[in-house]
């Protein structure tokens, strides 16, 4: 069977870069692998920003990327809100909230909660109204479920703790939007099958496993959240490990191209 690939999918925060500071190497190695002409998309749990806030972020660093090839959880969130009509309470950083402009009634009661990244939010008036929610029946749609991230001064709480909190004292069970859900994937995919992919990022879990689930070859960095030992903590293993980003486009210039 061949080796060769058609799409790369690529995490962002932790692979690419870390808040305002690229991860060195990474804007020749995205330019490298644009220039074997193979797909790019990069798929992202970033919720603390907008798909707009977090481009301008990517430009401002060097990357050569398109605004239609991020692909992000906050985005997928924002359709599952149009499709079903519901009108959610939001739990996220205000640098996200323009992805969720003229969609939220505030003059009709709430009927779900929205939750992300937003460290400003996560606290006990805001979950306590959430709580008060889904107790009257309102569903929680958790935009990811991550337990940590990097920052630039080490690894930080994600939202994943508070959503478990909402789920054990409400007794619901949240609907995950981004990584590591098969459906995040396959929509990702776009029509390419999952074997002629290849998914690089820094979270053995929500990149890594999630990617290897249905398929996808995954690649884990070891830059970002990525921790000692974290290869070993999923079957099957990750298809490669790698130093980083740059060390990963090496591989699949030289073998999947």
């Amino acid at each position: 069977m061949s080796n060769k690939v058609k799409l790369v999918l690529i995490d962002l925060s932790g692979t690419l870069h870390v808040e305002n500071t690229a991860i060195p190497g990474a804007v020749e190695a995205i330019k490298r692998l644009r220039n074997s002409h193979v797909t790019l998309k990069f798929v992202t749990n970033t919720s603390k920003e907008s798909k707009h806030v977090l481009h301008n972020r990517l430009i401002k660093l060097g990357f050569d990327i398109k605004m239609d090839e991020i692909f992000s959880s906050l985005v997928a969130a924002k359709h599952i809100i149009r499709h079903y009509k519901i009108n959610p309470l939001l739990i996220i950083d205000n640098a996200a909230l323009e992805e969720f402009d003229n969609l939220v009634d505030f003059t009709s009661p709430f009927n779900a909660v929205v939750i992300g990244l937003a460290p400003d939010k996560l606290n006990y008036e805001n979950l306590n109204n959430a709580f008060r929610l889904l107790l009257n029946g309102a569903r929680l749609i958790a935009i990811h479920e991550a337990r940590y991230y990097k920052s630039v001064d080490g690894l930080s709480l994600g939202p994943g703790a508070f959503i478990k909190g909402l789920e054990y004292s409400a007794n619901v069970k949240a609907e995950v939007i981004g990584k590591p859900t098969s459906e995040f994937f396959k929509a990702a995919l776009e029509g390419i099958s999952p074997e002629d992919a290849i998914m690089i990022g820094d979270d053995i879990n929500d990149d890594i496993a999630g990617a290897q689930l249905i398929g996808i070859k995954g690649f884990l960095v070891e830059t970002g959240k990525y921790c000692l030992g974290d290869e070993n903590l999923i079957e099957p293993f990750p298809t490669k490990v790698c130093n980083s980003i740059t060390h990963a486009v090496d591989i699949i210039l030289k073998d999947y191209i």
